[in-house]
This record gives structure tokens, sequence and C-alpha cells, in this order.
């Protein structure tokens, strides 16, 4: 479907449950493992959650994104049936609910206000997110403009995104919190300048500041802006390795990628022994929208939930027969059966997260600007 993997899971006595992969970048890849490893879990217990899981992961001793996705997919479809199966909503199978609604973030800059690009479209899209009752936005002050991030210099790349950062600041008062997505912009030493610049404007949460490449350099940030990162992370293994370094406050897991509900409850359950939150990346559809409310429904240390405008748009409203339930700025618990999406229609995914490979971007020198 699209830019992500789409997977269902049939029982001898019926039932289908459903998942989704996140790894957007490479579908076709996890689709390879999803293939590989399927027919070993024919005439398995549908509801040997964490049997099935290590059965995927471990098939062969290779690691990364492409095993973890698919063990995401399988298990988030094993969730929905155990749902049905016992004809509750899953996150009651997660313990029961420990709020009455979820506090939502929005992502700002995907185009759903139509408003073009630069400080004066975030602007609007802050106002706007207010107006429709969030406390929380979330945006990259870094914005491309016609000569691309990478050909600017430095200074002026600051200078810059501080003066966005402000405008929305004003523009949404004290009343909301802000998050800022720097997009794996920078190197260690630029990033404690932008914490430093940022501070006044008291982020809600500075994220991926660095490139996903290594551990080490996160415990260099400073410590007085809340940091996340993770979404590029695919195994409890390497967020507790994120966790020793230090650094990091908000672990940023995806539920279609880190190896499913099961998982992400672990990593939850880590993040809780040290003091820290979780605040999953949610961004690949309304499917997983649903299976990363189940999460917040029953996980006691969550910041906000990511949410966008473009689940409750053509192509992806027509996805689901229900979708989560948006109130203002905050989600409804899942209330059906299962992941409660009621009904799915995959003839409506022809250009369902289409995304475009793009060019890596090229420095003035002519080198390769890598994030």
């Amino acid at each position: 479907m699209g830019d992500t993997l789409l997977v269902s899971i049939a029982t001898d006595n019926g039932l289908v449950g459903w998942g989704q992969s996140a790894l957007w970048g490479y579908p076709d890849a996890v689709k390879v493992v999803v293939d590989a490893v399927g027919g070993r879990l024919v005439g398995m217990d549908a509801l040997a959650r964490e049997r099935i899981w290590y059965e995927v992961f471990r098939a062969q001793p290779f690691r990364g994104s492409f095993v973890s996705s698919a063990a995401a997919a399988l298990d988030i479809a094993l969730w929905d049936l155990a749902g049905q199966r016992f004809d509750v909503p899953c996150y009651v199978l997660m313990g029961g609910p420990v709020r009455e609604r979820i506090r939502l973030h929005l992502v700002l800059g995907s185009g759903w206000l139509d408003q073009g690009g630069g400080t004066d479209a975030l602007v609007a899209e802050a106002k706007h997110a207010v107006a429709l009752g969030f406390t929380a936005i979330k945006f990259d002050p870094f914005l491309d403009g016609s000569d691309g991030f990478q050909s600017r210099t430095w200074s002026r790349r600051v200078s810059d995104a501080i003066q966005t950062a402000k405008a929305v600041r004003v523009a949404v008062g004290w009343d909301v919190d802000i998050a800022f997505e720097l997009h794996r912009k920078f190197a260690a030493a630029e990033a404690s300048v932008l914490y430093a610049e940022l501070g006044d404007l008291r982020p809600y949460m500075i994220e991926d500041a660095l490139p996903p490449d290594g551990i080490a350099p996160w415990a260099s940030l400073p410590r007085t802006t809340p940091t996340g990162t993770g979404e590029r992370l695919d195994t409890i293994w390497e967020f507790a390795d994120l966790v020793t370094a230090g650094g990091v406050g908000i672990l940023r897991p995806d539920v279609g990628e880190a190896g499913g509900l099961s998982h992400v409850l672990k990593i939850a359950a880590l993040a809780e022994a040290h003091g820290l939150q979780i605040l999953c990346h949610n961004y690949v559809g309304p499917l997983l929208t649903l299976a990363t409310a189940h999460l917040y429904s029953s996980v006691q240390n969550v910041a906000t939930m990511e949410y966008t405008l473009l689940d409750e748009a053509p192509p992806r409203n027509q996805f689901l027969g229900r979708q989560a339930i948006r109130e203002g700025g905050y989600l409804r618990l899942p209330d059906g059966i299962g992941l409660g999406y009621s009904t799915i229609d995959p003839n409506t995914l022809g250009e369902f997260n289409r995304w475009r490979p793009q060019p890596t971007p090229i420095s003035p020198d002519g080198g390769l600007y890598l994030r």
C-alpha cells in the first residue's frame, strides 16, 4: 500500500487481524522478511504473541529495521486478533485504561492547510491548530526555502530558524507547548548551540537534532531542555544503550518499526524504570494511529501522542471503517473490538503514503550534506 506494508493474519475460526509496518522507505524489503517467515507461523497459536515475535525476530542471525518492522506489522495484527478473540479493545488486554483521553500534539508543516511554505504558513497552521483545540504542536523551524537548507551559512540558518520559532511562539502564546523537530540535520557541537538559542522559548521537546548513526553523541547534548529521539531505533536493546548513555529524556519508538505493540510496551517499561517518558513517533496512517492509541491508553509514562490532520483527509480517511476519534486536542480511548477499525478497505490505498525518493542534498562545495 503506497510506501508502507499492510499485513493480515487469518485464524482457523474465521477471525482476521490487521497490522502495518512504519518503514516507509523500504516497504518491499519488509515484505521479503514477512514472506520468508510467514510460512513457519502457520498452525501456531495466535495468542502466543511473545513466542511468535521471537520466531520472527530470530528466524535468521540478522537484525535491523526490516526485521523489526516485519515483526511489528505481524505483532500488531496478533494484538488485533486477541482483542477480537476476547471481544475487547486491545488496551484492555494490556492492563486496562490509565487515562480517560489522550493528549495530542499536532505536526505542522505537512501542507494540510494548503498555505504554501515559510514562516507565515507555519504561523497560520499554528493558529489553526489552537483554534481546533490543540494545546501542543511540533514543527521544524529550519525551513528549506528556495535555495535549500544546506546552501546557507551556519549563522544564517540559525538566525532564520530562531526567527521562525519566535514567530510561532508569539502567535500561540504560552498556553501551548511547542516541540522542535530538527530532522537529524546537525553535529553534536552545532546542536548544543541550537539548544541554547531555542531555550528561551521553553521547548516541550527538541527532537532528533543528531543523525541516527550512533548512541554516544546524545550524551553530549545539554540537559536543560528535554531531548527526544528513537524513531530510527528498532529494539529495546538499542533503547537500553541510549538510556545508559544519558542525555535523552523522551524515548520515541514507532510501534510500526520497533517490534510492534509487544516490544514497545517493553521499551515503555524500560523508560519508566529510568524516570523517562515515551512519546511515540506516529505519522504513517490511521491504522498505526489506532495501534498507538491503545498503547497510550494503558501506559502511564507517556507524553503527548503525535498526530497529523492528514489522517482526516482523503485517501487516509477512506481506509478504515472507523478511525480514532479526535475531540479538540485529544483522542478518545479506542472503544471498538481489537484495534477498533470496524472494517478495512485496501482498495482505497493506491496512493496512500506515497513517498518519493529524494536526492541527497549537495553542499556548496559539491560534497554531500549528510543527515
